[in-house]
């Protein structure tokens, strides 16, 4: 009789052991998605402005301010999005909304500062620092619509920024 309760013993343990390295698998699964959910898109926007800067730049107009406007006004944009998506990823690996921000705020600015960097030795590219200064407004464009805007926007903005992630709630 003890024999066999010890096989039905080994058996249960078996089977436990079992489950708990099945469960261990989905968790590591659900833990590398959300990982790559959360940073791919930081990884892939990182990717995109880096190959911005890698080409050189050309006149978009013919006019010196409108050339100045539009080269500025993707600086804003694309930094915009990208502390954005720092923003999302650090929020939703568990940091703080405000520890967010200034996370996101920082790694931007940092990066802005190595893609001047970048374009010191691209041929055909000017570094300037007053481009990291576009790119800064355009993460604290970002923060802020987050963080002072979307709240005060539409239900449906609400939602579907929750939806995405990119709320300061939750």
């Amino acid at each position: 009789m003890r024999h066999h309760c010890s096989i039905h013993l080994q058996q249960n343990v078996g089977v436990f052991l079992n489950a708990v390295i099945i469960m261990y698998n989905l968790m590591k699964n659900i833990l590398v998605i959300r990982i790559l959910t959360l940073w791919f898109p930081v990884v892939i926007w990182a990717v995109v402005i880096f190959l911005f800067s890698s080409y050189p730049t050309s006149s978009t107009s013919e006019i010196h301010w409108k050339d100045f406007i539009v080269k500025k006004t993707a600086h804003i944009i694309e930094y915009a999005i990208f502390c954005s998506l720092v923003f999302r990823a650090l929020k939703g690996s568990g940091m703080t909304s405000k520890k967010a921000a200034v996370y996101a705020l920082g790694t931007s600015v940092v990066y802005g500062l190595t893609d001047e960097y970048h374009q010191s030795l691209t041929p055909g590219r000017d570094p300037r620092i007053r481009d990291v200064g576009f790119d800064t407004i355009g993460s604290v464009l970002s923060i802020y619509t987050i963080w002072i805007l979307l709240p005060k926007a539409p239900k449906r903005f609400r939602v579907w920024a929750e939806k995405l992630q990119f709320s300061k709630e939750g």
